[in-house]
This record gives structure tokens, sequence and C-alpha cells, in this order.
């Protein structure tokens, strides 16, 4: 397998784990509202919860690991942008 095969194969790994996550967190979790909802986190319906804030925090922490996981996959294959 060549260098760039190899980049790659790594940068298509990470890119199908990050849609598997955002996949869970978009419709896994809002699929079954009806049960997290039986779970109060400090007055809050977890259904509820994941709908209002959870989903957008899972999605902002997904872009930033994205982002430096991209990059030191840049770095390793020695692509990255310059500074």
């Amino acid at each position: 397998m060549t260098n760039d095969q190899l980049y790659w194969a790594k940068t298509k790994r990470l890119m199908i784990t990050c849609l598997v996550i955002w996949a869970l967190a978009s419709f896994v979790v809002h699929a079954f509202v009806s049960t997290l909802n039986e779970i109060v986190i400090m007055g809050f319906p977890l259904g509820f919860y994941m709908a209002a804030q959870g989903s957008l925090i899972i999605f902002v922490v997904l872009i930033f690991w994205f982002a430096s996981r991209q990059d030191a996959i840049d770095r390793e294959f020695g692509v990255a942008e310059t500074e």
C-alpha cells in the first residue's frame, strides 16, 4: 500500500467514525426519546435535554475532535498546512 493510499485510508476511517457518531447523536438518541424521558436529571427528562442541548454539545465536541485527529493524520503524512 502506498503512502497516499494509507493517508486516504486513515482519513476515510476517521470520516466514517465521525459520521457514525453524528448519526447516533442525531437519529438513534431521538428515536428512543420516550424511554430516555423516564430518566430525569436535575428536573429535566433526558430525552428533552438531548434534544435541547445534549446533541449540540456532542456535535461541537465532535467537530473539535475531528479537526484534531485530521490535523494529526496530516502531520503524520507531511501534508499539514504550515502556520
